[in-house]
């Protein structure tokens, strides 16, 4: 395993001013164990998604005044981008770190999950546990567990993923830092591997048309 664990440095680094600085920082600490994660989990995910997965650092090129308040890496089965797939990540803010699936605005197939969200309600509140975390925008950390969403947040999350042009959904969980960088590496890549695991079926539904 390449992950070294994260440390109390991974997460500072959102606390640190200016744009310059803070990607510096950024690259130092927190980019490299987000490669390295990208690396070992690349491998696990293509077992559990049933096809070649591929990871891809978040590089944050696109900001050019205000700082990144988070980063991540993403796995999705496209070699050259994710954000037009349902995809995996892990990442951190500066209050925790987080493992989630999702699909977020810039992909064309939000309006299959969408319409699998409805359809398959009941056994998706049966595979997702009740203290994950969804998430109708992934610039936000606000979520909501799933044992505070009512079938009518359900459908409002749907709807609004197959009919907004912003429309999105993340689903998983976050670790506190302190729990994080009190866990070892490979404490941390069990917990991911399981979230992941979870997860499947959801990842799986968003293909469901293609199938």
């Amino acid at each position: 395993m390449n992950f070294t664990g994260w440390t109390n440095e991974d997460f500072d680094v959102f606390a640190v001013e200016g744009l310059e600085e803070r990607m510096a920082a950024l690259i130092a600490h927190t980019r490299v164990k987000l490669t390295q994660l990208g690396e070992d989990f690349a491998p696990v995910l293509a077992e559990i998604a049933g096809e070649e997965m591929f990871a891809h650092v978040a590089k944050h090129a696109r900001r050019k005044t205000n700082p990144p308040h988070d980063s991540w890496v993403a796995w999705s089965k496209n070699k050259r981008g994710y954000k037009m797939y349902p995809h995996f990540q892990i990442g951190a803010w500066g209050t925790h770190a987080f493992v989630q699936f999702g699909i977020i605005y810039e992909s064309p197939m939000k309006g299959v999950f969408a319409e699998q969200m409805v359809k398959h309600l009941d056994e998706i509140r049966a595979t997702v546990p009740d203290d994950y975390m969804w998430y109708p925008d992934h610039m936000n950390p606000k979520g909501y567990r799933t044992s505070e969403m009512t079938d009518e947040e359900f459908q409002r999350i749907a709807h609004r993923l197959a009919h907004q042009k912003n429309g999105e959904v993340m689903i998983g969980i976050i670790v506190p830092r302190d729990e994080a960088v009190a866990m070892t590496p490979d404490q941390f890549a069990a917990k991911a591997k399981r979230t992941f695991e979870t997860l499947a079926p959801l990842y799986k539904m968003a293909f469901s048309v293609e199938e």
